[in-house]
This record gives structure tokens, sequence and C-alpha cells, in this order.
């Protein structure tokens, strides 16, 4: 089994699209309208904030979760130990971000908003009758003007050896969200699981863009799509030498929004990050 990359030109993009996303969890797009050259630039830019002090001045706020989280308060993955050998930085629009570095995220931003309310219609559109009967609202209504949307840029820093015994970059798991969206980065390592339980590589090709179903959409669609679970594993040779940044989109609904008769949106993420201890 492998996991194959749809041209979002052709014609018949949308079935192809939502048919890997239903059967792997996880859909790849090619020849898509985010530009590589402010992907490229907003790595580069971002990998200098994280080699710099001036990362601390931007320290998260717990009460907003937005900010510089540094790698001693990184995410210990669901039914894990080891927290993840990363740190990261959640930019929200109305949250902090230094200026010089915002118009580019905030531009990045948008792209990938606009972008992942198709996908939603798509997935909306190629969901059976019984499926779509489970919809509160339309899926890409349920975004629209969410301040909820988070866009985390993450930094895998290079291994030096005095790891953890067992801590791998991001332990398995699966996202919260509806959908993420993530252009490939800038080195590889993101594996997804089968059904049967093997890891898959995920195609790193840059320029690829890589969609992945989170737990608020399998929860809509009453577990016809499925919430995938992956990981980044740790890399080996000379590639440890070598960061990783990486750009994900959580894709998240406006609170109020009703996922199931058990959960609005705002009452599963905050099931799911005291999970996590989060919060």
């Amino acid at each position: 089994m492998k996991l194959e990359a749809v041209d979002y030109t052709a014609d018949n993009a949308e079935a192809l699209f939502v048919e890997s996303l239903r059967n792997t969890g996880f859909g790849v797009l090619k020849n898509h309208p985010i530009q590589q050259k402010l992907v490229s630039s907003i790595y580069e830019h971002w990998n200098t904030f994280f080699n710099s002090e001036e990362k601390q001045d931007y320290y998260f706020n717990v009460a907003t979760q937005d900010g510089f989280f540094p790698a001693e308060v990184s995410e210990i993955a669901k039914g894990h130990t080891k927290k993840d050998i990363k740190e990261y930085f959640h930019f929200y629009p109305w949250g902090q971000c230094p200026e010089a570095l915002r118009e580019e995220l905030q531009n990045y931003y948008d792209e990938a908003n606009k972008l992942a309310a198709e996908l939603l219609s798509w997935v909306e559109k190629h969901s059976p009758d019984h499926v779509s009967a489970l919809y509160s609202q339309s899926l890409s209504s349920m975004i629209d003007g969410s301040d909820k949307t988070l866009l985390r840029v993450l930094h895998y820093p290079p291994l030096n050896g005095d790891e953890e015994l067992g801590a791998i970059r991001a332990g398995a798991h699966e996202d919260i969200n509806l959908l993420t969206v993530l252009p490939a980065a800038n080195e590889p390592g993101l594996q997804v699981q089968t059904k049967e339980g093997d890891w898959l590589d995920v195609p790193c090709d840059f320029g690829n863009l890589i969609i992945n179903i989170g737990d608020m959409l399998q929860e809509a669609s009453g577990g016809y799509f499925p919430s995938t679970t992956h990981r980044v594993i740790n890399p080996e040779g000379t590639d440890k030498t070598k960061a990783r940044i990486s750009l994900p989109l959580f894709l998240h609904p406006k609170p109020e929004v009703v996922l199931s008769e058990r959960h609005t949106a705002d009452s599963y993420l905050m099931e799911r990050l005291k999970e996590l201890g989060v919060i």
C-alpha cells in the first residue's frame, strides 16, 4: 500500500482526494495553489527565530495558548510517557507574533484557510447521504469566521545523542481538529499507520501538501472518516544533524458548533487538551 499524490488540477481530483482520505486518513495534493516560495521563506525565517534568544520574549500565554512553547513543555502524545523532541510557536491572527514575521505568516494562514475550506467542501460533497445527514451544518461553514483555527510553526532541533531513551520527534497520535493542512516539511520523517498497523512513509516531496483527518471530523461523520494515527520518527545517519521545520494548520470549528449528540467543538477540545495535560 502506498500513498499517491493527487493532482489538484485534475478533473477527478475531488473524488480521488476524498477516497484517499477515507481509505488512509491522509490525502496528498500536488499542483495546489499555495506558493512554494512563501513556504520556503517561512521555513528559513522561523529557523532563524528558533535559533535565537528572541523566542523567549514570546513565551506562551497559558489562558489563550498563543506564543512560544519550549521543548521542556512539549506535548506527551496520548498513551505515551516521553515528551516529544520539539519546540513550537502557536500563531493566531489575534495572538502574539514577532512583527517582522507576522505579515508573511498571516498571508500563509489566509491562503491555507481558503484552500482548507474548499477541501472540506469536497469532503462534504463526496460524503454518502447517511453521513451527510449527521452533519449539524455544512463542514465549510463550521470553520467560517472561526478564531480557533491554529497555525503551528514546529521546530524539531538537530539530535545530539543525549535525547531521552525512547523519545521521538512526535509520538504516535491523532489530531483533535477537523482537518490538518501541512506543506511537506523540509526533512522526511512523517509516517501514517495503516488499518493493519503498519507504518507508511508520507511522501515528503517539497511542494506536496499533506492533509489528514482529525478527531472532530471522525466525530462529526460518525466514524466514516477515520482520524489517523501518525508520528514523526527520528532521522538516522547524517540527517540527525538537520533541524526539521513543519507548518501544520489545524482547522478548528467555532466553539458552539455541534459535532455530535455528545459534543460541541468546545467540549471536545477541552476534553482532549485535559487528556494531553496542556490545560
